[in-house]
């Protein structure tokens, strides 16, 4: 599938629509991630805030993740599904979680980030980009 892009929590309270294709599809081990997702990595698909049209209340928990920057996860207060996360290494963009989106977005991981934090067993595609820890931030386009 392309853009645009649909999602909805687990109770429908929240939607969104996203009009552009993702800069990027991670899979992240960091230790905060794994605690989102009950012990595996998270699997997030980051979208230009341009993009972005959510509809409905959020809730959010902000911490500093071990990049470094500033960190926001959004979510349905009603059902708690995980909707979104910004961060303060790159605010002109969300993040959403995979889970979020409707079915059939056919989109998967290209980088896997984090791994240094990852458990023994996880299992990972060779066939993607890999990183110990947070891969630099590009600058930004002109």
């Amino acid at each position: 599938m392309t853009a645009p892009y649909t999602g909805r929590c687990a109770c429908g309270a929240v939607t969104a629509t996203i009009k552009g294709e993702p800069l990027a599809v991670a899979q992240c081990w960091c230790r905060q991630c794994q605690k989102l997702a009950g012990g595996a990595a998270t699997v997030n698909a980051r979208f230009d805030l341009g993009d972005v049209e959510v509809s409905g209340e959020l809730a959010s928990y902000g911490y500093t993740a071990a990049s470094g920057n500033a960190y926001t996860q959004m979510f349905c207060p009603s059902c708690g599904n995980p909707v979104m996360a910004k961060t303060s290494g790159r605010p002109n963009a969300r993040t959403f979680r995979l889970g979020f989106l409707d079915e059939g977005h056919g989109l998967k991981p290209t980088i896997s980030i984090w791994l240094s934090e990852a458990p023994d067993w996880a299992v990972v595609d060779p066939a993607i980009d890999q990183h110990q820890e947070q891969p630099p931030i590009p600058p930004p386009a002109d």
